[in-house]
């Protein structure tokens, strides 16, 4: 065996308990929103609260002040050290994202893709099928709203049909209005602007330019155009956009 072909045991180890771990996480964060849309809480902020509380757990009768505390409460500051630190550590490769499941996807985002144009691309290299297909339970805690703000941020004339495509498969998966409900203030601007621009790149260039239908061709507002303006309706509907 070639020295290039040696295999890092010690990396494969720390890249699966980081793996591990972050599955962890997004199951534990998915069975506290699901307890706490079950209690009805009153606002965005305690809901935001128990999810990101999930990780801690009751003190049990021997676990008094002053005692001996071999296990530390908070397991995810251990030492100075935190789970971000922890995955951190490991560097992958840029490579295309091919998630199997939902739990690939939010692990992967979360972990590998941090500025707004890599999960913009990202987003419009699964496109909507394959999304849907993720997420056909649930989206994740907190995710629609960023996925949201990604289309907004980066949308352009060219990409109009596949975000369409997108949002339309989102809108069909499961618990999306009650994910829609929770969207922060911030997420809800970014999904009207998100919208604005649709509208705005749909515009026929004949009104643009001030011409008339005869003078630009009636060809040109046919097919995919109007398909993609009875969509586009149908979104603003299902996103609950004024």
């Amino acid at each position: 065996m070639e020295r290039n072909d040696i295999i890092d045991f010690n990396a494969l180890e720390k890249e699966l308990q980081a793996a591990l771990t972050a599955d962890e996480k997004y199951k534990r964060e998915n069975a506290a929103k699901l307890r706490a849309v079950e209690q009805r809480v009153a606002s965005y902020e305690e809901f935001r609260g128990i999810v990101l509380a999930s990780h801690l757990k009751p003190l049990e009768r021997k676990d008094k002040m002053g005692g001996k505390r071999t296990v530390p409460w908070n397991c995810h500051t251990i030492q100075g050290r935190t789970f971000q630190d922890v995955a951190t550590e490991i560097s992958p490769e840029k490579t295309p994202l091919q998630p199997e499941t939902s739990a690939d996807f939010y692990r992967n985002w979360r972990r590998h893709l941090l500025s707004g144009p890599e999960r913009y691309q990202t987003l419009l290299q699964l496109g909507g099928p394959k999304l849907g297909r993720l997420f056909q339970t649930d989206v994740g805690f907190g995710l629609l709203g960023e996925l949201l703000v990604a289309l907004a941020d980066h949308v352009g004339p060219a990409d109009r049909a596949g975000v369409l495509g997108i949002l339309r498969s989102l809108a069909s998966t499961g618990r999306f209005t009650v994910n829609l409900s929770l969207l922060s203030q911030a997420e809800r601007e970014s999904c009207k602007g998100l919208f604005q621009k649709l509208q705005a790149m749909g515009v026929p260039r004949s009104m643009k330019e001030g011409l008339s239908w005869e003078e630009q061709g009636l060809e040109e507002q046919s097919g995919g155009l109007q398909e993609e303006e009875r969509l586009l309706q149908e979104l603003l509907e299902l996103y609950q956009v004024d």
